[in-house]
């Protein structure tokens, strides 16, 4: 049927069906990024919820490994930083006794291949044409692999080696190289452990060479001194006939296993005596799982690209399962906000994934959940009620945010976009069980927290006074826009959840939630806190009571504030702002402005060669998938009209970008619908 927008001269046509739509009509190049030029490399992370492998433009290295939810403690900084792990994926080429690297290969590519999760790189090198494969096996969440292809251009003797390597913050580092014999089989192993300068973590890796061809050389350690230094074996190869092998390495740490050591020994030695192409088939069909929930945009191929990566890269760092968050640069490195977890997971990537993967939106509420006890210790350590969650969290759920940053002590509004997420995602599953047993005690003492942290004012109102709100630009304010609009949701939908499990409510909650103050000026815009004056602000603050708060809801005053608020948010500052207010030009239906602010909010952000996503403008630190996940909500809520209501997710009021012939959406939802806008 066809819905006319009541906002703008525009027709869609929408149609809802269960089930995942056909990708087979789907461009290939669309699902794959293809860099030749290498000239301001940034890598692109291939990652599997639990360990990020970040590329590298040099042949045969990554620059990164990270691993999710281990922190280092602090030493020589005054926060936790997230930690890094071995390198177990390096390796050293040589034929007839010339090493392979940078300097002497010629044509190389690299091809990142979303569909399948997996970088290939190729080149020529005297003797030979080489491409390998990087993969951080989806089905294997500790492991990661290479499988590499050479094809002799001559008769050429070929020697391989694998190194572990370690960063500097790293020492007591040993490696060993173990045979395992079982039977007539042999099973050759290299395993390496660490301890980080701090010695709260060590860190284990072990790697093993697999062979599914003919040719299957054998392995040796070599050894320097009371230690080993490298895996490797050589083979004679003819020319014309390819040789493929792959090294497969599994990574653990002390935080998640008690011996980890001995844990990524029966990992490596399990891939050993396993099928090379089963264990590949098994991370390609992990994520063609993945991709059941999929946005696909006709007739415009760089938004396709743009907004694949982006979701991509929510998907690679999220984990089903696994009771972890995301951070803002994912598992892309350790030094971007040090691996906490803050607001943007709750209202930046988590949306995405409630709407296409809600198991993997599942973790990140179970993450708030196992910390409930620490917020409810930190509420009364600054004399509140409730829970009191921390700006910054770390493993352990306590504060971790530097001690010179205010955002630590006075951001509160974390405490309310967790509760709002906590009631989207039961608005989504009707999980009663969970709400009952988990849930609703998370939603109901962060109730608690605001009622103790809001203030009675003379007439009736009540104000939530000395806070920094999403605009960290104006620090301890009264009455900041969204701490005010996210705080009265928290109580409104604690009332909803109270409901829900057969509890009664505070009536206080209510009441506070209606009576929180809003400041307007003389012209009706909504004002930023209540001394506002028209400086600039960092980022979206008074346009998220639109959306996603839906608090003001009148298309005029939605309008007011957005385009006041368009002059106002700084150009420097993160990729978010613009997002919001694509999003809400989408809901009044200016698909123009809509689409002008949808570019806004990450094409001055993409960086080569890939196009992975810096904070913004003017930062190259990425990958920051809080971006991304505000990239995939204009797409999502505003170009495809999808928002989180007590009915669930629903469709209201689509806009298409004027360039787009259709916009499909699959996987939405616990019945996996695919909606279609079309003009």
């Amino acid at each position: 049927m066809k819905l006319r927008n009541i906002f703008a001269a525009s027709v869609v046509m929408l149609s809802v069906l269960t089930g995942s739509a056909s990708r087979s009509d789907a461009k290939t190049d669309n699902w794959r990024i293809t860099a030749e030029d290498f000239n301001g490399y940034n890598g692109v992370t291939l990652a599997n919820g639990s360990i990020g492998i970040v590329t590298s433009d040099v042949p045969f290295k990554v620059n990164d490994i990270i691993l999710n939810n281990v922190y280092m403690a602090r030493r020589h900084a005054d926060v936790s930083r997230i930690a890094r792990g071995p390198q177990f994926l390096s390796l050293n080429l040589s034929i007839d006794g010339k090493g392979v690297d940078v300097r002497n290969v010629s044509g190389k590519r690299q091809v990142l291949d979303m569909k399948e999760a997996k970088m290939t790189t190729s080149f020529a090198v005297d003797g030979a044409e080489i491409s390998y494969e990087t993969m951080a096996m989806r089905n294997l969440p500790y492991m990661g692999m290479v499988v590499v292809t050479v094809t002799p251009t001559r008769d050429i003797d070929l020697e391989v080696a694998n190194v572990t390597e370690f960063a500097e913050e790293f020492t007591n580092r040993s490696t060993r190289f173990k045979n395992h014999r079982d039977g007539s089989h042999l099973m050759p192993a290299m395993t390496s452990t660490a301890v980080t300068d701090d010695g709260s973590v060590e860190v284990a890796s072990a790697s093993a060479f697999l062979f599914p061809g003919k040719v299957r050389p054998e392995v040796v350690g070599e050894d320097a001194g009371s230690d080993v230094t490298a895996m490797k074996f050589t083979v004679s190869l003819a020319k014309g006939e390819p040789f493929e092998f792959a090294l497969v390495g599994a990574v653990a740490n002390s935080v998640e296993f008690a011996r980890p050591d001995d844990d990524v020994e029966r990992m490596a030695v399990f891939a050993l005596r396993s099928d090379l192409d089963e264990l590949v088939d098994g991370h390609k069909k992990e994520w063609a799982r993945l991709w059941q929930g999929d946005i696909i945009i006709e007739g415009d191929d760089e938004a396709q690209r743009d907004v694949r990566l982006a979701l991509y890269h929510l998907y690679s760092f999220g984990g089903e399962g696994t009771r972890n968050s995301i951070a803002p640069m994912g598992l892309s490195t350790v030094t971007g906000y040090n691996g906490h977890v803050f607001w943007d997971t709750e209202m930046w990537m988590y949306p995405p994934l409630l709407m296409l993967n809600q198991d993997m939106a599942r973790s990140c509420v179970d993450y708030r959940t196992d910390r409930l006890p620490q917020a409810c210790r930190r509420a009364r350590h600054y004399g509140f009620a409730g829970a009191m969650y921390p700006w910054e969290s770390d493993r352990s759920g306590e504060e971790a945010t530097p001690t010179w940053c205010l955002t630590g002590t006075f951001e509160h509004h974390i405490t309310a976009d967790i509760a709002i997420a906590f009631w989207n995602y039961y608005r989504v599953t009707r999980d009663l069980k969970w709400l009952r047993e988990e849930g609703y005690d998370v939603m109901k003492n962060i109730a608690d927290f605001w009622k103790s942290r809001a203030t009675l004012n003379d007439d009736g109102t009540y104000s939530i006074k000395n806070v920094v709100g999403a605009n960290e630009y104006a620090p301890n304010v009264d009455d900041n826009a969204f701490t005010n609009g996210a705080a009265k949701r928290a109580l409104e939908y604690a009332v909803k959840a109270a409901e829900a499990v057969g509890a009664e409510p505070d009536a206080d909650w209510q009441k506070i939630a209606d009576g929180i103050r809003f400041y307007h000026d003389k012209d009706g815009i909504t004002m930023e806190h209540s001394k506002y004056a028209g400086e600039i602000v960092k980022q979206a603050d008074v346009n998220l009571l639109a959306y996603p708060l839906g608090i003001v809801t009148d298309p005029d005053r939605i309008f007011a504030d957005v385009e006041y608020y368009a002059g106002k948010i700084d150009g420097n500052g993160p990729a978010m702002g613009n997002s919001i207010l694509a999003v809400l030009y989408s809901q009044i239906g200016n698909a123009d402005k809509a689409y002008e602010f949808f570019h806004k909010a990450f094409v001055p952000n993409k960086r080569p060669p890939f196009g992975v996503l810096s904070e913004s403008a003017n930062s190259n630190n990425p990958y920051f998938c809080t971006g991304a996940g505000g990239l995939v909500q204009v797409v999502l809520s505003g170009f495809g009209g999808l928002r989180f209501t007590d009915n669930g997710i629903e469709q209201i009021r689509p806009c298409l970008p004027k360039s787009w012939k259709s916009l499909t959406i699959t996987g939405v939802g616990p019945e996996k619908k695919t909606y279609v806008v079309e003009k």
